[in-house]
């Protein structure tokens, strides 16, 4: 009777712990992204902030996707996790413009990004988490122009910080699903040093623009 005892006391001990430590929300996270991409580009004044004029602001949409990484900690009352991303976009913009009688063409894309975070949410449900996300940002940005003549090529690394929100579902033991917003400001990119074309100034040219990025992604991982 009295080993009887101790081994019911044992296990009433473990039982706890037993379901601390399997939390569906704990552990290592492997996941593919895809979703919508945009990329606001616009005007900044000559002391570098925004003019907040839409006149001559320009959108580049399209598709992101990639892989991300992350580990979750399930703390009871709420899950905390650091995350990273790597992400390719297919946003690119051309046009045919003229500029003081010269026509040239213009090329701008978005290239991959780099991110870095945390996250911290609640359960909704045994299978439903809620968060919010805050990190550091590094996108790539490539521009061009070209004449009959001469023709330039722009490419630059831009850091920034983003901000997000989602929802997680589980489905089954490992596996679930995301659903995600994401802002991200890459704040002042000015490239008018680079410029290297015979027939333009960069004064003539808005070589300095402010970036705003607004995604929506859907994510599925696996939980290991």
């Amino acid at each position: 009777m009295r080993k009887l005892l101790i081994a019911s006391l044992l296990a009433g001990l473990a039982a706890p712990a037993f379901a601390q430590d399997a939390s569906p929300f704990t552990g290592f996270r492997l996941e593919a992204i895809g979703g919508y991409d945009a990329l606001k580009s616009g005007d900044r004044d000559d002391d570098g902030v925004d003019t907040g004029e839409d006149e001559g602001d320009e959108s580049l949409e399209g598709a992101v996707f990639g892989v991300g990484a992350g580990y979750d900690f399930d703390l009871g009352g709420v899950v905390a996790g650091i995350e990273g991303e790597f992400t390719e976009s297919t946003g690119e913009q051309e046009a045919d413009e003229t500029l003081d009688g010269i026509n040239f063409t213009s090329r701008v894309e978005t290239g991959r990004d780099i991110y870095v975070g945390g996250r911290l949410g609640f359960r909704a449900g045994p299978s439903t988490l809620v968060y919010g996300k805050a990190g550091y940002t590094n996108t790539s940005v490539e521009a061009g122009f070209e004449t009959a003549d001469d023709r330039f090529e722009f490419d630059s690394n831009v850091d920034g910080w983003r901000l997000g929100a989602g929802i997680e579902q589980l489905f089954g033991a490992n596996a679930y699903g995301k659903l995600e917003y994401r802002y991200s400001n890459y704040g002042n990119l000015d490239f008018s040093d680079d410029f290297d074309l015979d027939d333009f100034d960069p004064e003539d040219l808005d070589t300095e623009i402010d970036l705003d990025r607004h995604q929506v992604v859907a994510a599925v991982g696996w939980r290991f």
